[in-house]
């Protein structure tokens, strides 16, 4: 059912994103909305209802907001805003034509704007500390994405940015308020042939099963996965991994790392689209819409596509954009939803995933932020151990469910589950019983 009027969120800006997380700890979502203009925020008032907030926050980023993410940088038990702002536009500046078709040109012919950084002062209020933790990088930023995830494991929140033909970043934090760029020195600003890529949406997860946090990335070249060498190196393992020559030939916009069979690997889904409604007439090689790919991860590192027996709707062509994962019917597999421009959104929902065990797992943050946002949890089951970390904003211009969903094959059991909450305090669970959703709250010391 539409409640957009009823809730009070019928923003009418140029919106581009969305985000939800509870910025105050009362136990319900804020919304964040991205727009090409002024950003949103909604303070959610409990009963189905929403106030527009931005002014008393103090939110004030007019650029084009492309995405959101949150994330509790400095580790006070308040989630704070990464905002990714894409570049200088104007209606008044002027259009590129080629064979005769107007078009908006190169994204290089435009300058980059600054990314914004919204510290949560925990009293209702934000600012804009982006200069001075250092991540702004307004020439090079043409930003697309980001995400947020520890992928040193050093227990403090790092931030991955996307960019449209410029190098992406990198951001470690620093542990003291400030981040540090490391793309050109650990790997993930390029590819293996040191190119700068149209890059769009990024996600993260342990895809090989080593406890430590990889990227994919969808650009309008092939994708490209970044596999985590133990937090000191980013290698391109796109093409050992397989992902390479079938993703060539799309632009990808949304990645999402899922177990869609529950068999304690990470596959992939990656919505496809070209940003040019016209390039069927500029080239003679490439659509518009562009079909959705799903890939198998074979368990040994590599990956293969399998999107010809994935459902009707991968042999269909969209113009893919956003996309999201969640268990929206509670059956315990991964489903998706998927925004497609200037068409239906489509939701697919999954049939196969509850034939193997599950486990979903819901946090509850006492000193932590009540989402649980940054917290890294690990669990074992019959001889497998999985990584995973609860986030906020990922993809392209999306944000999934921040319930965990562990697949665990035929295992009836899981030995053991261990949570590393962002305020450092360790918990562990023995003996849980699949096929349930646990809800586990941070314990008091």
């Amino acid at each position: 059912t539409d409640v957009t009027d009823i809730s009070g969120t019928g923003d009418t800006g140029y919106g581009m994103a969305a985000a939800a997380g509870d910025i105050d700890n009362d136990g319900d979502a804020e919304l964040y909305v991205a727009n090409f203009g002024q950003d949103i925020l909604y303070r959610n008032n409990g009963d189905g209802t929403f106030t527009d907030i931005t002014e008393a926050a103090g939110i004030d980023n007019q650029s084009w907001g492309i995405a959101a993410v949150y994330l509790d940088f400095n580790l006070d038990g308040h989630l704070d805003i990464f905002v990714v702002n894409y570049l200088v536009y104007d209606v008044s500046m002027p259009v590129e034509t080629y064979k005769g078709i107007v078009g908006y040109g190169h994204p290089r012919r435009y300058r980059g704007t600054a990314d914004v950084l919204y510290r949560n002062n925990g009293d209702g209020t934000f600012t804009n500390v982006a200069a001075e933790a250092g991540v702004t990088n307004p020439d090079e930023g043409r930003g697309m994405a980001a995400i947020a995830c520890d992928y040193d494991n050093d227990g403090f929140p790092d931030i991955y940015v996307t960019n449209d033909t410029n190098r992406n970043f990198l951001y470690r934090n620093n542990g003291d308020g400030t981040f540090t760029d490391e793309s050109l020195f650990i790997g993930g600003g390029y590819d293996e042939n040191g190119v700068a890529e149209g890059s769009m949406g990024v996600d993260c997860g342990d895809y090989n099963g080593d406890g430590w946090l990889d990227f994919i990335i969808a650009n309008s070249e092939k994708a490209t996965l970044y596999k985590n060498e133990e937090g000191i190196l980013f290698a391109d393992a796109t093409v050992e991994s397989g992902l390479q020559q079938p993703t060539l030939p799309f632009v990808g916009f949304s990645p999402l790392f899922l177990d869609y069979d529950n068999d304690g690997h990470l596959d992939i889904f990656c919505a496809n689209g070209h940003p040019q409604d016209v390039i069927e007439i500029l080239q003679d090689h490439e659509t518009y819409a562009q079909r959705a790919q799903l890939f198998r991860n074979n368990s040994d590192g590599t990956y293969h596509e399998v999107s010809e027996t994935a459902g009707a709707y991968f042999a269909s062509a969209f113009v893919g954009r956003a996309a999201a994962c969640a268990d929206y019917d509670n059956d315990g597999d991964t489903d998706i939803i998927v925004m497609n421009s200037n068409q239906r959104a489509v939701l697919l929902r999954n049939e196969i995933g509850n034939r193997h065990n599950w486990l979903g797992i819901k946090l509850v943050g006492t000193r932590s932020n009540r989402n649980g946002i940054g917290a890294k949890v690990t669990i074992h089951a019959g001889g497998m151990t999985q990584v995973t970390e609860t986030k906020s904003g990922s993809s392209y211009a999306s944000g999934s469910d921040t319930r965990l969903l562990f697949g665990v094959r035929e295992h009836e059991r899981v030995e053991k589950i261990s949570i590393t909450w962002p305020s450092g305090i360790r918990q562990e669970l023995a003996g849980v019983e699949v096929n349930q959703i646990v809800t586990i709250s941070e314990p008091e010391r």
